[in-house]
């Protein structure tokens, strides 16, 4: 069997100005990298938003992350190449990945078998530079804060709140302490995490970009004012290290399908979502939009409702939740060496988790959801057919996808199925209003989509809590916590009940426009597993890359 890098590697890519010509893009529209990945112009994108949205769009999410895996960007590409082949006109919207997982514990993110990205090792590695236009921004602020103090404090800066970032994971950087010449404690998030990284994927243009930067808050003054980023003249040097980067990136799949891939928050410890620039422009290019947001629908596709869709106006038309019965057995308890045999009665306790997951989007976003079942050669008729019934008892529908091993003809009845029910009429809501409080919002995701009893603030978070109280009115909350389970608690598995959601640190992103709640355990610098990723990956004389997936 074929490894995903030796897939990707044996494929022959169609030139970009082919893929761009299926969007009706011309080449003058692009501006390449190499034969394979081009960005859209600014001009191109600017002139695109001035006409009318034309796609459906598709929210894909799942179930809570397991090690036994979901394969969700797996299967937003299969689905697009499905709804291509059966002659829709469909375009991937996705997040880029960032190379803390693929050197962590994860690998790559551009799909797997026959449903990937490509070129693959490039939208991997360093990509279009995006991600290193955005650390440098950020780090570009934070040395300007430490030079305005330096030359004499003339903002009498008393606490600094920015911090630097990188995109790699390093335990060592979390926390730092600069003394000269003001004495403060500090760290380094990941790139991915960082509010830089949430206004870029959060600005509808270059002035709207450029004012989110420029309205950071970067510290308090000894007169109890906030400090920002305008206030250092910095958002117009932000935005020209930026202003490339800007442009969303079009690569495609190994079917020839085209995929804008831009921007790469992560969905546990960010808001998950690729850039709204390149989601609206999507939009006005395809016919079906199918976008990803990271992680279980309690973390991504909360935030994608409730911070990305409410401050852009744009509504989802429908939601695919994706699970495998591997990770379903895991959730009713059974072991990772274990998930792959037949085990009714664990998969009966474990479809608890796809109910939650099924039942909040519907209830709470008011979307209406497909459920597709990423296939594996274990899973057995029996436990196939368990779940299809009860999924049809909670009024909705399920697919099997192979698309993993056939591409987008493995993927064709969920096609058929998202393309039917994306054309009914939806009502999507928001789970909270913008005027509740900041306790309230975080007690409404928590008790509504957690089953959570309540809210608990540790000392830190509680002093925040009152210092933000009128910072944070307006502003909706981006919760930072473990994936792994619906509460703040990695062990819980499955939907557990009586916990409580215990908020830990306060964060202020002004120009993002949220608040970050981190909870329980969770950094915002990860670090690497007893065995990265990075120890399977070589080059050989001539440049090929091994053991990337």
């Amino acid at each position: 069997m074929l490894s995903d890098i030796e897939i990707a590697q044996a494929a022959t890519l169609q030139p970009i100005y082919d893929i761009a010509r299926q969007l009706g893009l011309a080449p003058a529209d692009l501006h390449l990298y190499g034969n394979h990945m081009a960005k859209l112009t600014q001009a191109t994108v600017n002139h695109l938003h001035q006409q009318p949205i034309r796609a459906k769009l598709i929210l894909m999410t799942a179930i809570s992350p397991t090690p036994a895996g979901e394969g969700k960007t797996t299967t937003t590409i299969g689905l697009t190449d499905a709804l291509n082949k059966a002659g829709y006109h469909a375009l991937a919207c996705l997040r880029e990945p960032s190379m803390g997982p693929v050197f962590g514990m994860k690998g790559g993110a551009t799909g797997g078998g026959y449903a990937q990205l490509v070129p693959m090792e490039n939208i991997n590695l360093h990509f279009t530079g995006d991600f290193h236009a955005i650390t440098a921004a950020n780090n570009l602020l934070a040395a300007l804060v430490d030079n305005h103090i330096y030359h004499g404090n003339a903002l009498q800066f008393d606490t600094i709140s920015w911090r630097r970032c990188m995109d790699v994971n390093d335990r060592a950087l979390r926390r730092i302490t600069i003394n000269q010449p003001i004495f403060y404690d500090t760290g380094f998030d990941i790139t991915v995490a960082s509010e830089v990284m949430a206004i870029f994927c959060l600005a509808t243009d270059l002035a709207d970009l450029t004012h989110r930067l420029g309205r950071i808050q970067v510290g308090i003054s000894s007169q109890g004012t906030p400090i920002y980023a305008s206030d250092l003249q910095a958002e117009g040097a932000m935005t020209a290290l930026l202003k490339e980067a800007f442009q969303p990136n079009l690569v495609q799949t190994l079917e020839g399908s085209p995929a804008l891939v831009h921007g790469g928050p992560f969905a546990n410890i960010a808001h998950g979502c690729n850039s709204l620039v390149a989601t609206q422009t999507a939009l006005r290019l395809a016919d079906y939009v199918v976008t990803e947001a990271g992680f279980g629908a309690d973390l991504g596709a909360e935030k994608f409702m409730d911070i990305k869709c409410r401050q852009s106006g744009l509504r989802p038309d429908m939601a695919v939740v994706v699970a495998t019965v591997r990770a379903l057995k895991y959730h009713g308890g059974v072991e990772v060496a274990d998930v792959n045999t037949e085990n009714l009665s664990a998969l009966s306790v474990g479809m608890a988790n796809l109910k939650k997951h099924i039942d909040n989007l519907r209830q709470h976003f008011g979307l209406p959801v497909v459920v597709a079942l990423n296939h594996f050669t274990a899973d057995t008729d029996a436990e196939v057919a368990l779940i299809q019934s009860a999924v049809a008892s909670w009024g909705s529908s399920l697919h099997i996808c192979r698309h993993w091993a056939a591409g987008g003809a493995g993927a064709l009845t969920l096609a058929h199925a998202v393309a039917t029910l994306a054309q009914q009429p939806a009502t999507p809501t928001l789970l909270y209003d913008n005027a509740l409080s900041l306790t309230e919002k975080l007690r409404t995701i928590a008790q509504s989509l957690y089953g959570a009893k309540d809210v608990t603030f540790g000392e830190q978070a509680a002093q925040q809590l009152h210092a933000l109280a009128e910072a944070s009115q307006g502003l909706p909350v981006c919760i930072a916590k473990t994936q792994y389970s619906l509460s703040c608690d990695t062990k819980l598995r499955n939907v557990p009940v009586g916990h409580s959601l215990h908020v830990r640190e306060l964060r202020l992103s002004r120009g993002a426009g949220f608040v970050v709640a981190v909870c329980g355990d969770m950094m915002t610098m990860p670090g690497l597993p007893k065995q990265p990723a990075s120890s399977r990956i070589s080059v050989d004389a001539n440049g090929r890359i091994s053991g990337l997936s």
